[in-house]
């Protein structure tokens, strides 16, 4: 091959100066786009659940009535602002990729982080751990398979009820203590918050693996349709 030809096929396959440019600035685009987006109010509360993680633990790692009451009371404002920020993201029209991708990271995180936390307590047993977080990596991957191929999975009502029954079993569990409750006028004497929180974690289990079934019928179904022939 003459020496000239190959120099020119070099310098085709060499990106120039402007597209270098050009791709320089589409980088610092997105950098700056992702900035943008993780200082919103919504994306703010999101990243301010996951940074408080290490308080609650901490909290927890102390022992004390007083200090799982504590880290009780910041689980519980983590958690609220999981419906804060849903709220104010839908109201200010200001949903973005990183929103999406960081709020379940971040109830997750908190989640599990917390039963993770527990298990040396003797609070919680660890089989029961290690499958709540099976269940949730694997609908994870499907659901983000699913949604490589344009597939759809919607949130069944098992699911909405086993979030809702982590959140106040975990909550109990936290707290850790026995304490006299009464609701009303009913006494309800002495109750054990482990034993109440370790009932409600196991309910949703049940109702864990029941949408994790739901979920790979779902996707079953969806894949099934999608290669079938139309007409």
């Amino acid at each position: 091959m003459p020496p000239g030809t190959l120099l020119r096929k070099v310098r085709q396959r060499r990106p120039s100066r402007r597209q270098y440019i050009g791709r320089q600035l589409r980088r610092a685009e997105r950098r700056r786009s992702l900035r943008q987006d993780a200082m919103t109010l919504p994306n703010v509360l999101t990243i301010g659940r996951v940074a408080i993680i290490p308080l609650v633990l901490w909290l927890l790692d102390r022992g004390t009535p007083s200090d799982c009451m504590w880290a009780a009371i910041v689980y519980s404002l983590a958690a609220l602002t999981d419906l804060l920020d849903g709220y104010l993201a839908r109201r200010m029209k200001i949903v973005s990729v990183l929103g999406k991708f960081l709020d379940p990271l971040a109830d997750k995180l908190l989640v599990m982080a917390s039963l993770v936390w527990m298990v040396p307590m003797g609070r919680i047993a660890e089989w029961v751990v290690v499958l709540l977080l099976a269940r949730e990596i694997s609908v994870t991957g499907l659901r983000s398979i699913a949604s490589s191929e344009g597939l759809v999975i919607a949130a069944g009502g098992s699911g909405k009820s086993k979030t809702a029954l982590q959140m106040i079993g975990i909550l109990a569990l936290i707290i850790g203590y026995p304490y006299h409750l009464s609701l009303g006028f009913i006494d309800l004497g002495v109750v054990d918050l482990v034993v109440v929180g370790r009932g409600l974690i196991y309910v949703s289990l049940v109702f864990s693996l029941t949408s994790a079934l739901g979920y790979l019928g779902m996707f079953a179904e969806a894949a099934e349709a999608r290669r079938r022939p139309a007409g």
